[in-house]
């Protein structure tokens, strides 16, 4: 069993570090929010830490799951970051949805001090950190990757190595392009279907078979039906997934039309209070704006 240390309890990163301590890893904790930390200790009988560098001191792995690029720059290298105490040949494993480019500069940090990174951003969310069963892709060298799999492992059904530092939040962002245009999809055929007077129970029972098919039209499709948007992602943090994947687009000289709407939709959303909706609110907009 390894010592641990996990920064970010977030709806994320609380059941990830849950996980671990039920496999039998001493994990220390630290969160922003002390009284969630204090919480998570009360339920899974880790430590608490009240910085990140001394969460991550004297640990042979340490987790991240926060929120963007800056918040992950405070944690590693900021006053008090997890950097400036973790132990030469320890395991730095970022789970946070980042950008590629803050990746490759927090490993070159880690090399130059003896350490090692792995970029390791998770899908599945919510219901998939909470059920153990997210899906990881990890960048960063292959001998970190394989010492740091059993860990991961704690928490996910699947795990990929995607390449050297960055790969993983690139392949992440592929998840995240790929989800916008399925979840329009599933909104536009929704709408069209109630539009049209279509039993959409019976409807979603035969075309979820063929080709149509996918985990977001049977995960969400009653939801959807419903009209109930509190299921899942929120827009917020789609959007900024999805500014990190237009970013990155513009510098390799990739096209996104789809993805680039895609986002607009969620702007026009969030203009209209959904911030905090689930993704699958594209159809709530087709409502407001799509029938005019």
């Amino acid at each position: 069993m390894a010592s641990v240390a996990f920064i970010g309890l977030g709806v994320m990163g609380y059941p990830m570090a849950g996980y671990l301590a039920e496999a039998g890893h001493q994990v220390k904790v630290y969160n922003r929010t002390k009284s969630k930390a204090e919480q998570w200790v009360g339920q899974h009988k880790g430590t608490r830490a009240d910085t990140p560098a001394l969460a991550a001191e004297g640990c042979d792995f340490v987790f991240a799951c926060v929120g963007n690029d800056d918040d992950l720059r405070s944690v590693t290298l900021g006053r008090d970051g997890a950097f400036g105490s973790m132990k030469a040949g320890s395991v730095f494993i970022d789970n946070t949805t980042a950008s590629a480019q803050i990746a490759r500069e927090l490993a070159q940090v880690a090399k130059e001090n003896n350490f090692r990174f792995l970029d390791a951003p998770v899908s599945g969310g919510q219901a998939g950190a909470e059920n153990g069963a997210l899906t990881v892709m990890v960048g960063g060298d292959v001998e970190d990757f394989e010492l740091a799999k059993p860990l991961i492992d704690c928490f996910s059904k699947m795990i990929g190595h995607m390449g050297p530092s960055g790969s993983g939040q690139l392949a992440k962002m592929v998840n995240q392009i790929c989800i916008a245009g399925l979840v329009q999809g599933l909104a536009e055929g929704i709408n069209f279907a109630q539009n049209a007077g279509l039993d959409v129970e019976n409807l979603i029972g035969v075309i979820s078979q063929g080709a149509a098919g996918s985990w977001q039209m049977s995960n969400r499709y009653k939801t959807m039906d419903a009209g109930q948007y509190e299921h899942g992602f929120a827009v917020e943090w789609m959007r900024k997934d999805l500014q990190i994947c237009l970013n990155e687009a513009r510098s390799n000289g990739s096209q996104l039309p789809v993805t680039a709407l895609v986002d607009q939709f969620y702007c026009e959303i969030q203009q209209n209070g959904g911030s905090r909706w689930d993704t699958s609110s594209l159809l709530a907009r087709l409502k407001v704006f799509g029938n005019n």
